[in-house]
């Protein structure tokens, strides 16, 4: 056997380690699994430390949001405070305490903002994706697609589940954005920069109990705070943390095609804005605040450089394919089964590329300098560009889950197929 073989097969051989990193699915810390703190699960008027009282850390967690706070919540207790053979371990996880009364809890709080973490914290990767781009790109747009699908038909072709974390963001989700989308066809507000937005939180979990949930945080930041260095540096630590990243792209944001899609869209131009950030702008933000301190001043976070709105490429086609070709595999959705299709990405990868380079060169440079593991995708999370606010028809998302699928790909929870 040489070396290379042996130096192959001792990789193949790594065991799984013993726990893993958490980051928060709320405040994207990162933190050892024996930092989590606990949540009492009784109270005491006789004793100070058990009593009902403000908890301050998750309060202000919830002011970010423009939430309520919460009073009388139960004492936070920690793990240092309680000796060692009163500490109840699971696969090597610290995941519950048995207080002074002979209470047992299981609550495990984030040390940080002392919100509730996933039971799997810690006993699998905890794996972020993050939707990120400048204003006006259709983020909240694409988020509600995007989960819609995998809840409705993606996560049956992978024989998985797509999940809320818990019973109040399902009802965020479906009052908010789903309903108002898909059965009302009315279009959805943009994020304000001075309202965060509290993260969305699903599990798409498999029923092959080998593979580990893959915990889903969909945290849209408002667009105008991508090009805002302040911003960013408060608001921006989901994207350090993330294990992959959806990067949306408008085409109405590239100015060199902006006005020939205006020309071809005639009198019924759907939805505009008169001023667009530079996808470009948005890459030297992430570079100046994270980037630039990575080895080699590179990400290599599995990036999907996400083309929105592709049903507006219809006004670019031609036969000879100057920007597009009429028969392009862009125009038409395809379904993933069971495995990624890696030829039908490669296809759709070096076609928008292509595009990105010919009418964007400065971005496509950028993001071959600064992210060093990218695919490229084109995505209609509607199927129609709206007009007065409106979705004219029923909403059908064309390849919407494609960059998804392609990133549980990257992070080894599905496998490649050149074909199906």
């Amino acid at each position: 056997m040489s070396f290379f073989s042996r130096l192959l097969k001792k990789n193949q051989q790594q065991p799984k380690p013993l726990f893993y990193d958490i980051v928060c699915p709320f405040c994207f810390s990162r933190f050892q699994p024996d930092e989590v703190v606990f949540r009492a699960t009784h109270s005491r008027e006789d004793d100070e430390n058990y009593a009902l009282g403000e908890d301050y850390a998750l309060n202000k967690y919830r002011e970010r949001f423009g939430l309520d706070t919460v009073d009388d919540m139960e004492a936070v207790l920690k793990p240092a405070d309680i000796p060692e053979e009163y500490h109840h371990y699971s696969d090597h996880v610290l995941t519950g305490l048995t207080d002074r009364y002979g209470e047992l809890t299981r609550r495990r709080l984030c040390p940080n903002c002392h919100n509730e973490l996933p039971l799997t914290a810690g006993k699998v990767p905890s794996n972020i994706i993050s939707i990120i781009g400048a204003s006006q790109v259709g983020k909240s747009v694409y988020m509600t697609s995007l989960i819609h699908t995998l809840q409705h038909s993606t996560a049956g072709h992978f024989d998985a589940a797509c999940m809320p974390l818990s019973a109040e963001i399902s009802r965020k989700f479906r009052t908010l954005y789903e309903e108002p989308l898909f059965e009302r066809g009315d279009l959805l507000a943009s994020t304000q920069k001075e309202k965060m937005q509290e993260p969305f939180i699903f599990q798409f979990k498999f029923k092959d109990e080998s593979k580990p949930p893959l915990t889903l945080v969909f945290f849209d930041v408002a667009g105008e705070g991508m090009v805002d260095q302040d911003y960013l540096g408060l608001h921006g630590q989901h994207i350090k943390n993330s294990a992959g990243i959806l990067f949306m792209v408008d085409p109405l944001q590239i100015r060199s095609i902006r006005e020939k899609i205006r020309i071809k869209a005639g009198d019924n131009p759907g939805e505009w804005v008169s001023q667009y950030d530079e996808p470009r702008d948005v890459v030297l933000t992430l570079f100046g605040d994270f980037i630039a301190y990575q080895e080699k001043s590179k990400t290599d976070i599995p990036t999907a450089v996400v083309l929105t709105k592709s049903d507006m490429l219809h006004s670019l086609k031609d036969e000879e394919g100057e920007y597009i070709k009429a028969n392009s595999n862009v125009f038409h959705n395809y379904v993933h089964r069971k495995t990624v299709n890696l030829n039908e990405i490669r296809n759709i990868d070096g076609e928008i590329r292509r595009f990105i380079g010919k009418v964007d060169r400065p971005f496509k440079d950028t993001m071959d300098v600064y992210f060093g593991n990218t695919g490229y995708f084109a995505v209609s999370a509607l199927g129609s560009n709206p007009v007065n606010q409106r979705i004219d028809g029923v909403v059908s998302p064309i390849r919407v889950d494609e960059p998804f699928i392609w990133l549980l790909h990257k992070l080894h929870y599905i496998e490649g197929s050149e074909g199906q």
